[in-house]
């Protein structure tokens, strides 16, 4: 099971909105895709959000027939596995923590209460770096806040870091 699309399957952390926020369509795979999914179209362009409605608990429901983008689409891990930078056990154990942290930072919005229109991780964390940085005084954010604040400041470094984005 170490083959690098191995990684891609037990990922899933671009299907999911973390490292992404929308994938954009080619005019020739419009209908195709619509076929499969709803998607987004303004005029002969067209896209959709994620996380993907297509993402199942197995992986990617449409694998065999994702858009280009999702097909050409490479993160850094999934580059360093294959040029033999990292083993697939430790790129595994980099998409855990993420995953980790992830789950750390939705349980922190959820108990503050934080209210945040977007449906796609991405999305939300660039709200949130947001409205954490209109409050510009340390001193005026609560112990949470900052926690959060933290957690959210040690994602973005990883996923910059090991997988070659950020919000």
């Amino acid at each position: 099971m170490s083959d690098p699309t191995n990684i891609c399957l037990s990922c899933g952390l671009c299907c999911d909105g973390t490292l992404i926020g929308f994938v954009q369509l080619e005019r020739e795979e419009l209908s195709p895709v619509k076929q499969l999914m709803d998607i987004e179209q303004t005029g002969e362009n067209g896209m959709f959000f994620l996380p993907c409605n297509e993402l199942g608990c197995n992986g990617c429901n449409i694998y065999s027939q994702r858009p280009k983008a999702c097909r050409n689409f490479e993160c850094g891990v999934l580059k360093s596995v294959e040029k033999k930078e990292l083993s697939f056990d430790k790129a595994t154990e980099v998409i855990d923590v993420v995953k980790q942290k992830k789950a750390t930072i939705e349980k922190h919005v959820a108990t503050l209460q934080i209210e945040l229109q977007s449906k796609s991780f991405h999305f939300k964390m660039l709200e949130l770096k947001k409205l954490l940085r209109k409050d510009k005084s340390e001193l005026s954010l609560s112990q949470s806040h900052q926690e959060l604040k933290l957690e959210l400041e040690e994602l973005e470094k990883l996923l910059t870091k090991s997988f070659g984005v950020s919000f």
